[in-house]
Parts: C-alpha cells; sequence; structure tokens
C-alpha cells in the first residue's frame, strides 16, 4: 500500500509540473535547482586575498607564479578569495583548487599572456577527444563549488593567436585548431556546483569556457565577446559542453565568431564507448532570457557530440545568427540529438533550423559501415524570426534520420521558404505561417 502511495504521489508531482510547464521536454520534472539564480556572495567564501596586498602589481610583466602561490596559500589555509583589483593584471595559466575561488572587483582585467611559450602542453580534453593540448588560461579539476564573480573582465589578449591562426591557414586551408594550438580562456573538469555571475569573458584565444565532465553548472549575468571582424577570432565558442548533467545559462549576453552554445562530448566511430574514449551525453540543459550578438549557431549539437537529451533553449532574442538550431550530424560518429526544445524566440538569423552532415576533418578510422545518427522529439515555437532559410535540410538515411518534430506557432519571414516536412518521419505542424502563408 505505502509503495503504491508513493508512486501516486510521484505521478501527482509530475502532472503537477507538467501543468506548470515547468518540465524537460521528455515530461520529466524541472528540479527546483534549476529556478535559483542568486549572485554569488563573495564575503560567505572565506579570506579575501588581494593580489596588490601580495606584490603583485598592474604593471605589464606576467605574474603567473606569483599568482599561482598565492591559489596554493589560500587553499593550504583551508580556501579563500582570490581578488582583482582595479587593474590590468598579466597572467598565463592558472590552476584552481578546492575551496579557492576568483572575485574580479569593477575595473580589473586578468589578461591573459599571449606568449605561448607560457602555456606548458599537457594532458587535457579538446575537440571531443582526450589528448595533449595547452591548458586554459583558467583551469580547475576536481573541484566542488568553485566560483567566478564580480563586475570585472578575463580578457583572453588573442589577437596575435588569431593572426598566426589565419596566416597558417593561408598556406595550408586544411589548418586545424591542433595544428595551430592556442589556449582557452576557462576549462573546468570533473567537477561540481559552479557558479559564475556578473564578469565579461573576451577576447579569447580559441574556445571561451569549456566544462567537461562537470555536473550542477550556472552561468549567470555572463557577457561574452570575440570579434569576428576586423581580425576573425577563430574557433572561440562560447560555452562548450562536454559530458556535463544539469546546466543553466541564464542572462548572458554572447557574441563570438563561432558557436555560442554548443553540446560537445565525443566524436570518432566508436566515440559511443563512454568508458574507453572518456565520452559521454549531455543531459538536462537549460539556456534562457539571453541575447545573442553575432554567432554561428545559437543552439548547436555537435560536431563532437555523441548523445545530446533534455536540451531548453527559450526566450532569448538573435540580433545576428547563422543557424537558430543547428544539427550536425557527422557520418563518422553514432549521433542521437533527442528532447530539443527551442520556444520563445524572436530576432534574424540565417537559418532557422539547419539539418546537414558536418564531413570536415571526416574520418571512420578503419570502419567499414557508415554509424548512422538521429534527432529525435525536436520542438520549435513561438518563434518570430526573419531568416534566409526557413527549413535547411536534405534527406539522407543512409546517414541520418530525423523523427517526430513539431513545429508551432511560427511567424516566419524567409528568402528561401521551402518546407520538405516530408523528410521527417513523424511532422507535427500547428499554426504555422512562413511569408504570410499557412503551412
Amino acid at each position: 500500500m505505502k509503495k503504491l502511495f508513493l508512486i501516486l504521489a510521484a505521478i501527482s508531482l509530475s502532472l503537477a509540473a507538467y501543468a506548470a510547464g515547468d518540465v524537460f521536454p521528455d515530461g520529466t520534472p524541472i528540479p527546483q535547482w534549476f529556478s535559483v539564480a542568486e549572485p554569488t556572495d563573495v564575503s560567505a567564501l572565506g579570506q579575501q586575498y588581494m593580489l596588490t596586498d601580495y606584490s603583485i602589481l598592474p604593471d605589464g610583466r606576467v605574474h603567473t607564479a606569483e599568482i599561482q602561490a598565492l591559489i596554493d596559500k589560500a587553499a593550504a589555509a583551508g580556501g579563500g578569495v582570490i581578488v582583482v583589483p582595479q587593474g590590468v593584471f598579466m597572467t598565463g595559466p592558472l590552476y584552481f583548487k578546492q575551496g579557492t575561488h576568483l572575485y574580479l572587483r569593477e575595473g580589473a582585467v586578468l589578461m591573459a599572456s599571449d606568449r605561448i611559450s607560457d602555456y606548458p602542453v599537457v594532458d587535457t580534453r579538446i575537440e571531443g577527444e582526450s589528448c595533449k593540448y595547452y591548458p586554459a588560461v583558467i583551469n580547475v579539476d576536481g573541484v566542488d563549488g568553485f566560483t567566478i564573480s564580480g563586475k570585472g573582465t578575463i580578457d583572453g589578449n588573442g589577437m596575435e593567436f588569431w593572426k598566426a591562426f589565419w596566416k597558417r591557414r593561408s598556406w595550408n586551408p586544411q589548418c586545424t585548431n591542433k595544428d595551430e594550438q592556442r589556449p582557452r580562456l576557462v576549462f573546468v573538469s570533473n567537477s561540481k556546483n559552479v557558479q559564475f555571475d556578473g564578469v565579461n569573458l573576451q577576447n579569447s584565444a580559441f574556445w571561451t569556457t569549456h566544462f567537461y565532465k562537470c555536473e550542477n553548472v550556472k552561468l549567470l549575468n555572463l557577457r561574452i565577446f570575440s570579434p569576428y571582424e576586423p581580425v576573425k577570432a577563430p574557433s572561440t565558442d562560447a560555452i562548450d559542453i562536454d559530458v556535463v548533467t544539469n546546466m543553466l545559462v541564464k542572462n548572458c549576453y554572447m557574441h563570438v565568431n563561432d558557436d555560442a552554445v554548443v553540446l560537445k562530448g565525443g566524436k570518432g566511430p566508436w566515440a559511443d564507448d563512454y568508458e574507453k574514449y572518456g565520452n559521454g551525453m549531455n543531459q538536462n540543459i537549460i539556456v534562457e532570457d539571453c541575447v545573442y550578438g553575432f554567432c554561428h549557431g545559437c543552439l548547436t549539437c555537435g560536431s563532437e557530440s555523441v548523445h545530446n537529451r533534455n536540451i531548453i533553449v527559450r526566450r532569448i532574442k538573435v540580433e545576428s545568427g547563422h543557424n537558430l538550431l543547428w544539427l550536425k550530424m557527422r557520418p563518422d560518429t553514432p549521433q542521437l540529438y533527442e528532447y530539443i526544445l527551442v520556444e520563445d524566440i524572436e530576432g534574424n538569423a540565417d537559418n532557422m533550423i539547419y539539418v546537414y552532415p558536418w564531413t570536415q576533418f571526416y574520418d571512420l578510422k578503419g570502419r567499414k559501415d557508415i554509424p548512422k545518427s538521429y534527432s529525435d522529439h525536436i520542438t520549435m515555437r513561438n518563434i518570430n524570426l526573419e531568416c534566409k532559410h526557413f527549413f535547411n535540410t536534405k534527406k539522407d538515411e543512409s546517414q541520418f534520420e530525423m523523427s517526430n518534430f513539431v513545429f508551432e506557432n511560427m511567424n516566419i519571414k524567409a528568402e528561401h521558404p521551402e518546407f520538405h516536412r516530408e523528410y521527417v518521419k513523424g511532422f507535427k505542424v500547428k499554426n504555422v505561417v512562413v511569408n504570410g502563408k499557412k503551412q
């Protein structure tokens, strides 16, 4: 009897959450954790260690060793906050430890060194693989409760790295990010209960933020920026989500010369062997109340992605994006993108939805068959958008299949309004108007 009561209570809770709209796309309730978006209370994080109190000055010198020693001192004392005061403080890669935090006062700039010799080659995770690469400017591994907060700036100082990348591309068009290596701005791995709020993250040499094998991550009120002119900042994704469970991105501004929010997780013909390759799925990700400046993809699945489930993007404004929703179907990688919801959107994009094979650096590594990929239960609704292409895709069931799409409550102006609903198995269309014509 008690068991039956618990089952009924669980069902009742689920139904109540569903009635309130507080559910993930697969119908499971969204935990209360996602509704809490409080700023970091720095006063509760322990002793504060001001850089200038330890002879670390905004003098143009690179102070990596001195700042790292201060982080180590705080960690040895049980934790505390590294405080960057007003001014420009130069550094190479820093490693934050359990109990330590970073706070940047208004007018503070933690500026990355642009000398690659200041970055050692280390074992890390990049582009869906575990390999040797350069560390980020800010590195966090195996930490519970790390925070970055304040009104200051972490600046990747990426200009020289960007120029070097494009110079190399000019004589080698196949140059990759692993050929012209450069540091990310922030890399957090194997950590939980992480929060960034209020800060500016800008001019990264490579990816701006990268979260790998993390749980319970909140990014609040951030400004993430890199330019696309006059010098393009190559592959400066705003947020790379790589095997993450429970993540909230709220009230952020993102303007970068690549994808804004990107779901990673692994690549290759056997990428779904999670244990062997360190890969995995992303689940329970919510991006809400954000503004996108320029970007390639507002929400991108791929190109190093295996399984994404329960992804929500809602209440956003797009000023200028290539793709509102981009599903990169990589033909050398088994992929499943499922239960994705994009709703309450307004703005401009080249493609409302773009679904195509992603063949850059295609490599089956000796596998004889093509691992098929799937996009399933994709819902887009309440969208007011001007775009070039409404539904930009093709049908190729030898490589990927699409099923159970829902388009609802849309008012679209499109240069190319073509709509091949027959490409999707189980396509539901309700109250969709394209160029004044109901679909």
